[in-house]
């Protein structure tokens, strides 16, 4: 096992951890925004406005990741009207692309993760907070979204490390992040074993102090119902 080699390499890697966590980052946050604007509509009572959100979930849930990025960074320049639209400054950079279809992409699983959680608020506590006299928001901001983020944390956790994983899609659009660095270093090198171990490792200690993340938040939000048991 050469270590100075794998020291090497490793510090090399490191260099596409900032790009990585802002391609995460971005994402994750417009989508979730996003997310919310679809699940609102895919709840909404006109189907003018409900089918075309479900629509758009069904596309992107159920349609690769791999696709989407060849679609949005191949396809989007086939089509004049946009080239010639303020969007294309923004649109030919690979980086956008990759953000726009990772966003997508979250924003349509976001959607059915909050979906899923608020209808598992039980309707017992609706009821009871109706009788007390809350409604609208002040009946949302009390009781739905405090119940619907305990019960959407766990999986939202899990969409977050998959996102951290699904920006490795984004060195085929030649992005040098902690991927793209990985396939430069080993058709540089021919010492893929030791390359893709180290960049597994990588990837896998973000993705453990994410998980060590959200479940502190977990036990914060819950800490009432130890209290409970206790």
């Amino acid at each position: 096992m050469d270590w100075l080699f794998i020291r090497d390499i490793f510090h090399q890697m490191l260099r596409g951890v900032p790009l990585t966590l802002q391609l995460t980052l971005t994402s994750l946050l417009v989508g979730f925004l996003l997310a919310g604007l679809v699940q609102a509509a895919a709840g909404s009572r006109h189907g003018l406005i409900r089918q075309p959100a479900i629509a758009y979930v069904e596309l992107f849930r159920g349609t690769p990741l791999l696709l989407q990025i060849f679609l949005i960074y191949y396809g989007l320049g086939q089509i004049d009207l946009l080239r010639q639209s303020f969007l294309w400054t923004l649109l030919r950079e690979p980086y956008w692309c990759a953000v726009l279809a990772l966003t997508l992409n979250t924003s349509a699983y976001t959607a059915e993760i909050i979906r899923g959680a608020v209808q598992a608020v039980p309707p017992g506590e609706i009821e009871a907070a109706r009788s007390c006299g809350m409604s609208g928001f002040l009946l949302r901001r009390r009781i739905v979204w405090p119940i619907a983020i305990r019960h959407g944390l766990p999986v939202y956790s899990s969409e977050v490390i998959q996102m951290i994983k699904a920006t490795s899609l984004a060195s085929i659009i030649t992005l040098n992040e902690i991927t793209g660095i990985t396939y430069k270093l080993a058709s540089d090198t021919y010492r893929v074993i030791e390359i893709f171990t180290v960049a597994g490792v990588i990837y896998l200690s973000l993705n453990f102090v994410m998980s060590m993340a959200f479940a502190v938040l977990e036990r914060s939000l819950n800490g009432h119902l130890a209290d409970r048991r206790t």
